[in-house]
């Protein structure tokens, strides 16, 4: 888990209430950031002292598989399935010929975010579509003010957001059926070129944006619209100075010639690492209590708006619905929700499972074609021709 302090803080509290059911094995928390944690767990796999348990999100879950870590959990999925309904696509992406690899526990989805009344100003209604959006960023730009906060730096933030433009312009899938790397084509180059406009209306220093400085800069006023995840909702007021009512969402924008619905769509699991049979046993029985209706809410809560339920069972989620956070900002939710149904995540659209996508992720690939364009002024096809040659190296 990432070191985000209210976070640590609210799992802890959960580890200690677990511990005090006196289980057979005791549950203790370490964190882990995502720029240091794919070297963190390789260094692991070496001296043989990997946790029990690690969060993981899909691709990334590929990476810790080829290290030779990780155990099949499709027992405990199977169980929990059958007593709350796990969504399915919440499964998918940890599914390798018929054995689950990690236990899902959150979702994760972005969706357009901006400033009700900064727009209400300008006229302009929440954008539906590329043209729109990118007609909206222009018009709310102003000399003190940029249209919107996109990231460009080197790292999974940009990824992210990124991918959620492929996904809504028919360019998420960057696979063959064979499964080797189908990345330098039209609708590639065409939503890099897109990415690169919106970034002219972007503040200046964007290349060094990753998640905090887009959300601080559309609390701030000094951006109108950003896109990211749920984790904007709790601070949105205090940050602001705005009424919960200000804060706008809306689904990504798409493209406007064949674009269809699309958002990056992580479902964050835990895999099981421990090699010891009692120790997976215990591993098992911790995550299956973490699922439990009086108990799931809670873990949710952690992140209100950013961790999203993965299971379909109403009694299930009915403590973390009427949380504060989530209770203001139902609306929003609710839009979270169904975009989550047409979420997607590269190496696992299209039924595909490409087993070393995370060594195209774990390199940033797709945040370093944004930079050669955005940063060095290298054309989109030329950017993206490098990145299909670096991503066929990556996975050799």
């Amino acid at each position: 888990m990432e070191s985000v302090p209210h976070r640590v803080e609210a799992w802890e509290a959960l580890a200690d209430e677990y511990n005090a059911t006196d289980p057979a094995i005791p549950v203790s928390v370490q964190v882990q950031e995502w720029d240091s944690v794919y070297q963190g767990v390789a260094a692991a796999a070496q001296s043989g002292a990997q946790p029990d348990i690690l969060f993981a999100i899909p691709d990334f879950a590929t990476y810790v598989r080829n290290l030779g870590l990780g155990q099949p959990v499709t027992e405990t999925v199977n169980e929990i399935d059958s007593q709350y309904g796990l969504i399915p696509a919440a499964t998918a992406s940890y599914t390798d010929d018929g054995d689950v690899w990690a236990v899902p526990m959150y979702g994760m989805v972005q969706l357009l975010w901006y400033n009700k009344p900064m727009l209400e100003e300008a006229g302009l209604e929440a954008p539906e579509t590329w043209s729109e959006l990118l007609a909206a960023a222009e018009a709310l730009t102003t000399d003190d003010r940029a249209g919107i906060a996109v990231p460009a730096g080197r790292n999974l933030a940009s990824d992210q957001v990124a991918y959620s433009f492929m996904l809504t312009g028919g360019a998420g899938n960057w696979f063959g059926d064979d499964g080797t790397v189908a990345f330098d084509r039209a609708e590639v180059t065409e939503s890099i070129d897109f990415y690169n406009q919106l970034l002219q209306f972007s503040p200046e220093d964007s290349a060094n944006y990753a998640w905090g400085e887009p959300q601080a800069a559309l609390n701030s006023g000094s951006a109108a619209m950003a896109v990211e995840k749920g984790q904007y909702l709790a601070p949105w007021t205090a940050e602001s100075g705005l009424q919960p009512e200000d804060l706008g969402c809306a689904p990504i924008p798409v493209k406007d010639d064949g674009g269809s619905a699309g958002s990056i769509y992580y479902s964050n699991g835990a895999m099981v690492l421990a090699e010891d049979a009692d120790r997976q046993a215990a591993s098992a029985d911790f995550l299956k209590w973490l699922m439990e209706p009086d108990v799931y809410g809670r873990f949710l809560d952690a992140e209100p708006g950013l961790f999203l339920p993965v299971t379909s069972d109403s009694s299930q989620t009915e403590a973390w619905r009427s949380g504060e956070i989530i209770n203001t900002y139902s609306e929003c939710v609710d839009v979270m929700l169904e975009q989550a149904d047409s979420g997607g995540l590269f190496g696992f659209v299209d039924g595909q499972y490409i087993d070393r996508i995370g060594d195209i992720s774990g390199q940033n690939i797709l945040a370093q074609t944004i930079q050669r364009v955005y940063v060095n002024g290298e054309t989109p096809a030329e950017a993206v021709a490098w990145a299909q040659s670096a991503m066929e190296e990556a996975i050799g």
